[in-house]
């Protein structure tokens, strides 16, 4: 029984290690693709400092990904109306279940309106 104990921690921590939320590797990265949710900041965020140390704006075409290399850039496409856009990660987040990437309004505006708040769309790494 003891020695079953031992093996279920290990494998769990194995598991655990396997599923984590670590940044990428640039060469990771290359042809990743990812579908899920999408949204876009509150205009609070604008001026803010992103984890990347560059002030958010609004108006330039950045995201946010959860393990993304900063300066990734991105292909966003709205799975609804086939709309792309191309966007740089600068930022670390969405941390809401079910969401794969924040964009600045301006690029979620290309794609979308924001009246509706959260779409779906598939993401590519460009380079």
């Amino acid at each position: 029984m003891k020695n079953a104990a031992s093996i279920y921690w290990v494998f769990l921590s194995l598991w655990l290690t396997a599923c984590s939320s670590t940044p990428l590797t640039r060469s990771a990265a290359m042809g990743y693709e990812e579908s899920g949710e999408a949204s876009y900041y509150a205009d609070k965020y604008q001026g803010r400092q992103t984890a990347s140390g560059e002030r958010f704006n609004q108006h330039a075409h950045t995201a946010a990904h959860k393990r993304l290399p900063f300066g990734t850039k991105v292909k966003v496409t709205n799975v609804a109306n086939g709309k792309s856009v191309i966007v740089r990660i600068n930022d670390r987040g969405p941390f809401v279940r079910g969401r794969i990437i924040d964009l600045s309004k301006s690029a979620f505006q290309r794609i979308a309106s924001t009246h509706h708040g959260v779409i779906d769309v598939e993401i590519k790494v460009l380079h």
